[in-house]
């Protein structure tokens, strides 16, 4: 018995006619609810999708996540005159083609495989105007699921410009549809883009689908026959082409079949076609081309002395061997000086209001301790701790903005790719990691312009190893106190320039390692399509901007919030009355014993808060309470972990306590050692306290702990651990939560193994 086929018919007219009429709703389907007319957008990379996006919505946007993949989703609300739409920007993309879940989302999306999404009402097809036949291919794989389409020609200004003219009248009599020039940049077109959707909303429109041949219909129902998908729904008509013309095609993981059995059958359909005279891989362009070649026959015409333009003349410099090299290299420089410079004004600043803030709020606290530190060291803090890192997510993704805007970014790409391919990288990696280096957060969030979802994995997962400017302190104090004062300025300088390529040695060989075999990512050419250059529209990188922003601070700042609330209750907790008492007991003995007075007369310097007794007592009480805390403890408990690394008690809470921004571990040293907690890396007091630091019990009581192998292992440490709870929660953010518990476990556990090794080797040889 044959199996049901499954087919996508068009919605009837009457269902268009409810969405724009109300009244015309409660005739047609009374019962049923009323419910957003659904549009999906959908075009090639570089066509201005996104543009056409920000001008029907403006700023009624949201992203978030497709479920169960990586992917970025971004949905935004078109008015239509009295009624609204939800208009879901989906990923650019040549073809249906998909070879992973992740390139799998447009043509889930186009079937209504998501039920929270549903399938499309309508379809906004953005097409390049200057590339119109090679558009078209895409918009005709799309016509398959029979969803009524509107065209848009964007970068209509552009046509003359390239030498083509373009019939529109004889356009939109072949192809049936809506077909709307449009200038995204300039916001031309977005009117007659609403009234063309209402138009559709009233009488539905398809654009001419393709006939296949006889052969390749005996193939599509061989596999329908013989491939039964998992759950009551069958495969769609265009699900089951991409099983029928892609190689290791993604639909494979929908089949109650075994991929081995799949293949089975899958070569047996493409026999229909091969005894029909055609290559099964590249029947599918072959016969879209020859349907699209009669659609628009006639209709571009071409100019060959117009055909090189601007576009090409700038190309010859910005490709050329020597000179692109030298001009990305100078591009690169000004966007990382940008963020890494030109945010230290802004970050100032909101460092300061966090003080003052801190300052404000503090003396209206003083009877309450607890809540005092709960409101500056958790509350106060933990806002700042995330505020601190958006002047350069804002800075760096203007520039990104700018870059792809202009067309420059996927030349940067192409110059890069190269360098990257290797490895499993591809040439826009280069700007994500490159800005990591200022800070991973910003670099992590700029992975979203990495269209190959598992080559934004990769570099996701290998950005945290840049060395960012918060591990630049723990260098600092390091170096300025254990390796200038013995082998002199030049090896100090040497030593900071190396810590700065630790992470690029780890890094390169992981990303070989994940892209080989853990994301099993198959070596495949480089293909990009390098647009027209064109002048940013400042609307656009605003645009940008904002989203970037709101979304970091709507979701990473909670996880860091948080992160920090839980780092202050561990550092704080458990105090007592009776715990102080103790602790100014033993104080006060210590200080009769060193002859600094009776007994009374330093308990009469304490009652003064202004005395240096007073303030000395309050550093070792800060210090004392540290250790006794539970993260004190917990230092204490995995000190034997770190012992193979010459780390002691001390260093593992400091280590510990730098979670939340790895930069904390010097103000930590500072509290621990009764210095307090507004030491710098270049505090004079600190270097020498960390220097008379001895070992207090063990094989080694007396010796020193902080010797240079432990200095090394120190700075590789931090060099390669996951020590920053920004980073981990925007890796949740934009991966998930697997990889972000892989990315800490992997750097920690290499982190180690790296502090390991630089101490028993360096132990060993000096």
């Amino acid at each position: 018995m044959a199996p049901k086929s499954y087919c996508v018919n068009p919605r009837p007219k009457e269902f268009w006619s409810s969405l724009h009429n109300p009244a015309a709703m409660e005739v047609a389907v009374s019962p049923a609810p009323k419910r957003t007319l659904r549009i999906a957008l959908i075009g090639n990379p570089n066509t201005g999708k996104t543009t056409i996006f920000n001008n029907l919505t403006g700023l009624r946007q949201r992203t978030g996540n497709y479920p169960g993949v990586t992917v970025s989703r971004k949905a935004g609300t078109m008015k239509l005159g009295d009624t609204t739409a939800e208009l879901l920007d989906l990923p650019g993309t040549y073809s249906l083609s998909a070879h992973s879940p992740d390139e799998r989302v447009v043509i889930d999306v186009l079937n209504g495989r998501f039920e929270e999404i549903g399938k499309p009402d309508l379809i906004l097809f953005v097409a390049d105007a200057t590339n119109l036949r090679r558009n078209l291919f895409l918009a005709s794989q799309v016509a398959t699921l029979k969803i009524p389409m509107v065209l848009i020609l964007n970068q209509w200004d552009s046509v003359a410009r390239s030498g083509q003219q373009i019939d529109l009248n004889l356009l939109k009599g072949r192809l049936a549809v809506p077909v709307i020039p449009t200038v995204g940049t300039k916001g031309k077109g977005t009117e007659e883009i609403k009234k063309a959707v209402i138009q559709l909303m009233e009488e539905p429109k398809l654009l001419p689908e393709i006939k296949w041949p006889e052969s390749m219909k005996l193939a599509i129902d061989h596999l329908k026959a013989t491939l039964p998908c998992v759950g009551e729904e069958l495969l769609s008509e265009s699900e089951t082409h991409r099983l029928l013309f892609d190689t290791h095609s993604a639909e494979v993981q929908r089949l109650k079949v075994s991929p081995e059995e799949a293949e089975r059958e899958v070569v047996k359909a493409r026999e229909f076609i091969r005894k029909d005279g055609m290559n099964p891989l590249v029947a599918e362009a072959m016969l879209h081309y020859r349907h699209i070649d009669g659609l628009i026959g006639g209709i571009v015409l071409k100019d060959a002395q117009l055909a090189y333009g601007a576009t090409e003349s700038i190309d010859r410099l910005l490709l050329h061997r020597g000179w692109g090299l030298a001009a990305f290299v100078a591009m690169m420089y000004v966007v990382f000086q940008a963020v890494y410079s030109w945010a230290g004004p802004v970050m100032d600043v909101i460092e300061a209001g966090k003080i003052w803030a801190q300052n404000l709020i503090g003396p209206a606290l003083e009877g309450t301790p607890m809540l005092k530190s709960l409101v500056l060291d958790g509350v106060i803090e933990g806002v700042g701790a995330f505020l601190i890192f958006l002047p350069q997510i804002l800075i760096l993704f203007a520039f990104i903005s700018l870059l792809e805007d202009s067309g420059y970014m996927a030349r940067a790409a192409f110059i890069m790719d190269k360098l990257f391919s290797w490895c499993g990288l591809n040439g826009k990696s280069f700007v994500p990691l490159l800005s990591s280096y200022a800070c991973a957060i910003p670099g992590i969030m700029a992975t979203r312009t990495i269209e190959d979802p598992k080559a934004r994995l990769t570099t996701v997962f290998v950005a945290p190893f840049m060395s960012c400017s918060a591990r630049l302190p723990v260098y600092i104090l390091c170096i300025g106190a254990f390796i200038e004062p013995v082998y002199g300025p030049w090896w100090a300088g040497f030593t900071l320039f190396l810590m700065h390529f630790v992470g690029v040695v780890v890094a390169v060989p992981t990303a070989w390692f994940v892209t080989r075999f853990i994301l099993k990512t198959r070596s495949q050419p480089f293909i990009m399509e390098l647009p027209k250059y064109r002048a940013p529209r400042m609307r656009d990188v605003g645009y940008r901007m904002w989203q970037a922003g709101w979304e970091f601070v709507q979701k990473a700042g909670t996880i860091i919030f948080v992160i920090t609330i839980i780092i202050w209750a561990s550092l704080y907790f458990p105090r007592s009355e009776a715990q102080e008492i103790e602790i100014q007991a033993t104080f006060v003995a210590d200080k009769v014993a060193d002859g600094a007075g009776s007994e009374e007369a330093i308990l009469a310097q304490l009652e003064n808060e202004d005395s240096d007794l007073a303030r000395e007592f309050g550093l070792t009480l800060a210090g004392a309470q540290i250790n006794q805390s539970y993260m004190g403890r917990i230092g204490k408990a995995v000190q034997p972990i770190f012992e193979p690394a010459g780390f002691d008690w001390r260093i593992s809470i400091s280590v510990l306590a730098s979670y939340p921004a790895r930069e904390v571990i010097i103000s930590t040293l500072g509290i621990i050692y009764s210095l307090g907690g507004d030491v710098d890396e270049e505090d004079g007091h600190l270097r020498a306290a960390l220097k008379n630091s001895r070992w207090q019990e063990g094989e080694r009581a007396g010796t020193p702990i902080y010797t240079v192998p432990v200095v090394i292992g120190l700075m590789v440490f931090f060099a390669l651990c996951s020590q920053c709870g920004a980073t981990t929660s925007i890796i949740i953010k934009e991966a998930g939560i697997k990889w972000a518990v892989a990315s800490f476990l992997y750097m920690t556990i290499l982190a180690w193994i790296g502090a390991v090794f630089c101490y028993q080797v360096g132990t060993y040889l000096f």
